[in-house]
């Protein structure tokens, strides 16, 4: 019975040490210069299956052997934490700038907001504009979800609609340098930093839904959010943006994406706001929406996907239409 429970123990020990192996190779493949990021990671991989085994089958030397297994791991990890976010890498040109705001009392003056003009994803031109916002006139809030071919994963924009037909869109994204593309795994070591991107509809949802190739499916859902809880949310973007440009975080693909931000921003002032996985998996945000009454329609809802649905009236626009009122049908 000892026998048994000691290598039940040991046992745990490694699955526990060799997946944390597996992390500190993932550390060194997306940190180290290409080349050597690979040799490195499986030069450490090799190195702690090594140390494993030999604990497994040694029983003098079990406990040293598993010491010694910990030590490149101490090793990577004391490296590891002292990676930092940045602000002044070359960014590609769409993440050139980060949002600042300017509080003043109701009027939120917010620099540089994207309002490219796109005829491609990599033809464009690049405009960056400064607008004063009066929160006063605030009375719309839409969550666009943008799909890419992933049914359970969407992107999560937030747009604002102001009542003199002002739209603006906050999106949580990864800050990619210039030649960078996203990665799933990158984006949990560490290989980006977090972007807040503030812009007009005509840029960011026009981009997804006219200029990328594949395009992508957007969906428009309008949010039952009080004044108040609209003002609190456009004063968190806001606040977050400012925290960003003075102190860079890091994305992380599980805990610091889209909409886990998005989660978070909403607890700051609704603390009552219960988590659901379609924070995390948000493709079925829609029908969390639709559970939870947040939903801005009158009933029947319908279909709310077909009823959401934008992609094919932007793809119908002619030219010199606004591309928001053609989205919402008007």
């Amino acid at each position: 019975m000892y026998s048994f429970l000691r290598f039940l123990v040991l046992g745990l020990i490694s699955i526990v040490i060799l997946l944390g192996y597996g992390l500190a190779g993932g550390a060194l493949w997306f940190h180290l210069p290409q080349g050597l990021n690979r040799f490195a990671a499986l030069a450490l991989g090799a190195v702690g299956v090594g140390l494993v085994i030999s604990a497994l089958v040694s029983r003098s030397q079990c406990i040293r052997m598993l010491g010694l297994a910990l030590m490149p791991l101490v090793a990577v990890f004391a490296w590891w934490v002292q990676i930092s976010p940045r602000n002044d890498r070359v960014w590609a040109p769409e993440l050139a700038q980060s949002v600042t705001a300017e509080i003043d009392g109701s009027d939120v003056t917010l620099r540089n907001i994207r309002n490219f003009n796109w005829r491609s994803a990599t033809d464009f031109d690049a405009n960056w504009d400064t607008q004063t916002y009066d929160l006063n006139k605030l009375d719309s809030v839409e969550a666009a979800l943008s799909y890419w071919g992933l049914e359970k994963i969407a992107h999560v924009l937030i747009s604002f609609g102001f009542d003199d037909g002002e739209q603006i869109v906050f999106s949580v994204e990864i800050r990619k340098e210039l030649g960078e593309e996203f990665s799933e795994l990158g984006g949990l070591f560490k290989q980006f930093e977090l972007s807040l991107i503030a812009a007009k509809e005509q840029d960011i949802l026009y981009l997804r839904t006219n200029a990328r190739d594949p395009l992508e499916d957007v969906y428009l859902y309008p949010l039952k959010v009080d004044a108040e809880a609209r003002h609190a949310l456009f004063l968190s973007y806001a606040q977050l943006g400012n925290r960003l440009a003075e102190k860079p975080l890091w994305y992380n693909t599980i805990t610091a994406n889209c909409t886990t931000v998005i989660y978070r921003l909403v607890r700051s002032f609704a603390p009552d706001r219960g988590f659901d996985l379609r924070f995390v998996l948000s493709g079925g945000l829609p029908e969390y929406f639709a559970e939870t009454g947040m939903l801005d329609w009158p009933e029947p809802f319908g279909d709310i996907r077909t009823r959401a649905a934008v992609s094919a009236l932007a793809q119908a626009m002619e030219p010199g239409q606004n591309y928001s009122r053609v989205i919402r049908g008007e």
